[in-house]
């Protein structure tokens, strides 16, 4: 009986991008979340005098070959242990291609399980990380589900504690869907060719910051509950977990992640005890104070003006129903996300998005506990 498995989707709640590395890639420091829309990968798979792959899928987009993350999983696997297998692979597309999603990527790690339950295979966390990040940056991400934090080039992960709104682990959300494709290697190309232009910066020209060190110091401070100073320009923010309000919160439709100036004002005028007590219910609410943001969304959005709109319809008024906690483009985009406190405010947004001829899809986030207890599509 073939094995089928889930293929999760991600978004990326925060993304620091650095200079480009004598390797050819970049730094990063982003927090991953998954999300429970997800494709389905079925492998069958025996063991054969010599290795054949065949992949199939409903989507003629799809590589069916040797460029398929999927196809590179499944060989890299079996040539790394030296085994030899006939494998059948069918992706049932459901994501959108070059959305960032990392739908590609979730693919392969989707492959990889599947492989090793219709072999009897026990590979042990070490090796299929190892073998995650031979394949692509984001594939490891999927080997652990959740909250993730991730640095170097985004395939070194930690699972962090889930992210929380109110409370709860799975947190309403939107996937804007525009109908266009990103090129991830075009974005960092822009990113490289804005570094270049500012390397001589002027006061109508201001310098990029290196945001990877203090956007990891936020993570670990705020999903951790460690206290971190200097986040910011070595200033404290209140408890020392969040950083100086005024490089945070500026009023801007696309900083004020859908809280009031009200409800801004109040949140770092908490005490010290009341914000890290609150922590544990609502670590997304304490993430969107420190101020985290897409560093693509710099170059990505002048190239693409309409998802800088689609990312204003997602958020919404904060007066309004339908307004977002927070929203911003995942990864590389084209795909956008908005974060909701209910199922109606997501609903709200959806039906916003679908008036301006956006297509828009209601989900939730992932906790790891549910990505695991669900993987399986039996």
């Amino acid at each position: 009986m073939p094995t089928r498995v889930r293929s999760y989707s991600k978004i990326n709640l925060g993304l620091a991008i650095g200079a480009p590395r004598a390797d050819g890639f970049h730094s990063l420091c982003t927090l991953y979340q998954t999300l429970a829309l997800h494709d389905i990968v079925t492998v069958s798979a025996t063991s054969a005098c010599q290795t054949r792959i065949i992949l199939r899928s409903n989507d003629p987009r799809v590589p069916c070959d040797g460029r398929n993350t999927a196809w590179k999983m499944v060989e890299k696997t079996l040539a790394q242990l030296g085994r030899f297998a006939h494998v059948d692979i069918h992706i049932q597309k459901n994501l959108p291609i070059q959305g960032g999603m990392g739908a590609g990527s979730a693919n392969a790690a989707a492959a990889l399980l599947g492989l090793e339950r219709e072999m009897n295979l026990n590979l042990g966390e070490a090796i299929r990380l190892d073998l995650a990040a031979q394949v692509g940056s984001d594939v490891p991400l999927f080997l652990l589900g959740g909250s993730v934090l991730g640095s170097d080039r985004g395939q070194i992960v930690e699972p962090v504690a889930d992210v929380t709104l109110d409370g709860n682990s799975e947190i309403p959300c939107v996937i804007a869907l525009p109908g266009i494709g990103v090129s991830t290697p075009a974005a960092f190309r822009d990113w490289d060719k804005l570094l270049i232009r500012q390397s001589t910066p002027d006061l109508h020209n201001p310098p990029i910051r290196d945001t990877i060190e203090e956007l990891s110091r936020t993570y670990a401070s705020v999903l951790t509950g460690k206290k971190i100073s200097g986040i910011r320009h070595g200033k404290r923010g209140a408890s020392g977990i969040f950083p100086d309000p005024s490089l945070a919160l500026q009023d801007t439709p696309e900083k004020q992640q859908g809280l009031s100036r009200e409800q801004r004002h109040a949140s770092l005028k908490a005490d010290e005890s009341g914000i890290e007590d609150d922590l544990a219910e609502n670590s997304l609410l304490a993430l969107v104070r420190t101020g985290i943001e897409n560093d693509f969304e710099t170059v990505v959005f002048p190239q693409y003006p309409l998802l800088r709109e689609i990312k204003r319809h997602l958020m919404g008024s904060p007066q309004a129903e339908g307004s977002a906690v927070m929203a911003a483009l995942s990864g590389s985009g084209s795909a956008l996300f908005g974060l909701y406190r209910t199922q109606t405010d997501a609903s709200a947004a959806q039906q916003r998005l679908q008036q301006n001829g956006v297509e828009a899809i209601v989900t939730k986030t992932m906790p790891r506990t549910p990505y695991w207890d669900q993987m399986f599509a039996e």
